[in-house]
């Protein structure tokens, strides 16, 4: 019973000591990333090219996802307002359940699963088939070269993409308000803007922005820091993802304190 405990004891131990250690590693390469984003050589083309793979090649999807969120967010509200006799609140209503929450986050869980999991799978490949080794030998930064292109492409590109969700959630909720209560374009998107302040649009694009930063820098390093071996690549991808999710959940919610303590105070 005493070999047991001690045997627990010494497990959890262990687990604790590694969960610091990897925290340590993680500040590490967060370090090593804002050095070295103000050194040259400075990789434009790359940075380009990442946002081509980041931005333009998740249209398809977020595309289709936004019009269905702002859909079937206006399907589950309007019964609710019915009650009251107020479904003419209903675009208000969608502006800023959209703007302030549902656009950034949708999107950001979107990033993490198809650009997270490409990432931390592309760079542990990499890693794998010591391409990164190669790189060095050539007298090339793999840092600079795979990870600060990427990190920051998704740092820009997350944004953007958030603003586009927003505009073709409301277009969809638009097009079920328009169906349902006959409201011209032009005033669902009057009373959209009402609805909204500086605020909402001003915090939503921050918060993007550190969405796309956590992405980024989550699937960076569990592709470096990867073991060697296919197994490797499989469990890069995966705890891209699962962390890249966990990590937005929570600045989700920092987001929504800090930003309500400014909207009330």
């Amino acid at each position: 019973m005493a070999e047991k405990t001690a045997e627990k004891k010494y497990i959890i131990s262990k687990k604790i000591d590694q969960f610091f250690i990897d925290l340590a590693s993680i500040f590490r390469f967060m370090k090593r990333f804002f050095v070295e984003v103000w050194l040259p050589p400075y990789e434009f083309r790359e940075v380009i090219r990442q946002c081509y793979q980041i931005g333009v090649k998740s249209l398809p999807l977020i595309s289709l996802t936004g019009f269905i969120v702002g859909i079937v967010f206006t399907n589950q509200s309007r019964p609710s307002l019915t009650e009251f006799g107020a479904t003419s609140w209903l675009p208000a209503l969608i502006s800023i359940a959209i703007v302030r929450a549902m656009g950034p986050l949708v999107t950001a869980l979107i990033a993490a699963g198809k650009v997270g999991s490409s990432i931390g799978a592309e760079i542990s490949s990499m890693k794998v088939t010591e391409q990164i080794d190669a790189m060095e030998v050539s007298a090339t930064n793999p840092f600079k070269f795979l990870v600060v292109t990427r990190v920051i492409a998704c740092t820009v590109m997350i944004p953007l993409l958030v603003m586009y969700v927003d505009f073709v959630a409301l277009l969809g909720a638009f097009l079920n308000v328009h169906q349902n209560e006959l409201t011209s374009l032009t005033t669902f998107f009057v009373e959209v803007f009402e609805a909204l302040t500086f605020l909402d649009i001003f915090s939503s694009i921050i918060k993007s922005t550190v969405f796309g930063f956590t992405i980024g820098i989550v699937g960076c390093y569990k592709g470096y820091t990867s073991s060697k071996g296919t197994e490797g690549v499989g469990k890069a991808a995966n705890a891209s993802v699962v962390m890249a999710m966990f990590l937005i959940f929570i600045e989700e919610l920092l987001a929504l304190q800090i930003v309500n303590f400014f909207r009330f105070n």
